[in-house]
């Protein structure tokens, strides 16, 4: 698609401007329109997903049907999502297109143009060349609530929740870890579904500050996750972390099984042997009963903001 992008960009412009006629619609979905419906190109490396690294599945923008996942995903170095097959061939019908006098392949699904499929991806296989524009993305952890509950099965990973005080931290050093593909910032357990921040700050709504650590356990594995929990927080103070009081920044495991339980408490008792600390260890480990992802800005904090630190990584 790069050598095109100036004739779209041009195309895109006209269309746009015919679309401006159209009320109640965003410059985004103008976009979309443009891009699946009249066979169009978005703008490369200003585009929603060309750079998104977050594990998840890629949807069809007018379907909703899953087209493609994370897993196939790759940086091809032309600003688009690329990708190296489909998850199910079946939905994507592959079209001559000389429309602009030469010859490529087309891509789409019955209501959606996506892009082009060319040859040269990686180790002589296919690269498909997708708008961001004719798709929507959703993260690993939200497959579930989204009723995409069955592709969690195609990705190789284990999850783990934990708390050790404001999730900002915690999330920062989770992530430095080799084998964590991604941590996600949120609220667990408490009376309220989906609760706000400004509800879970208040300390009355049950909720305790937590991140997901969504896993690779051929790369780490879940006591490595356990143990190094214990150096990242002071797991001795009851319902606080420092400067942050309150039962929401509480120590805890939430498990997800009987087998992470034996192992949360092994590696605890492991811990303590140790004698870090004088005071007693007050981590609960309890079993998850519900996680929520947290406000946009709250997640990668630390990275947004790189002057906030409110977590400190001890040798043991």
């Amino acid at each position: 698609m790069a050598v095109l992008s100036v004739i779209t960009f041009i195309l895109l412009g006209i269309y746009l401007n015919q679309m401006g006629v159209v009320g109640g619609m965003s410059e985004d979905e103008k976009i979309s329109q443009f891009v699946t419906k009249k066979g169009g190109t978005e703008k490369p490396f200003e585009n929603a997903y060309w750079n998104e690294k977050r594990p998840g599945i890629y949807l069809d923008y007018n379907t909703g049907k899953p087209l493609f996942s994370s897993l196939d995903k790759y940086d091809s170095k032309t600003g688009w999502p690329s990708f190296t097959k489909p998850i199910d061939e079946s939905l994507i019908k592959s079209v001559k297109d000389t429309s602009l006098g030469i010859e490529r392949v087309e891509v789409r699904t019955d209501e959606s143009h996506l892009g082009h499929v060319f040859g040269d991806g990686p180790n002589g296989g296919s690269r498909f060349c997708i708008n961001s524009a004719a798709l929507r993305f959703v993260p690993y952890e939200n497959l579930e609530d989204e009723g995409l509950g069955e592709y969690k099965q195609l990705f190789p990973y284990n999850e783990a929740v934990f708390a050790g005080g404001c999730f900002w931290g915690v999330e920062t050093l989770f992530e430095e870890l080799n084998g964590v593909v991604s941590v996600i910032a949120g609220y667990s357990e408490g009376k309220i579904k989906n609760p706000s921040y400004k509800v879970v700050s208040s300390g009355t709504s049950g909720h305790t500050e937590s991140v997901l650590v969504i896993f690779d356990p051929n790369l780490i594995s879940y006591r490595e996750l356990v143990d190094y929990f214990w150096r990242l927080h002071n797991p001795t103070q009851l319902n606080r972390q420092g400067p942050d009081v309150g039962s929401q920044y509480r120590s805890a495991i939430f498990y997800i099984g009987e087998e992470q339980k034996k192992i949360a408490q092994e590696s605890r008792q492991a811990f303590e042997a140790k004698g870090i600390f004088k005071e007693k260890v007050v981590t609960e480990i309890i079993p998850l009963e519900k996680f929520w992802s947290a406000e946009e800005y709250h997640q990668d904090f630390s990275k947004k903001n790189p002057s906030y630190v409110c977590h400190a990584l001890r040798a043991e």
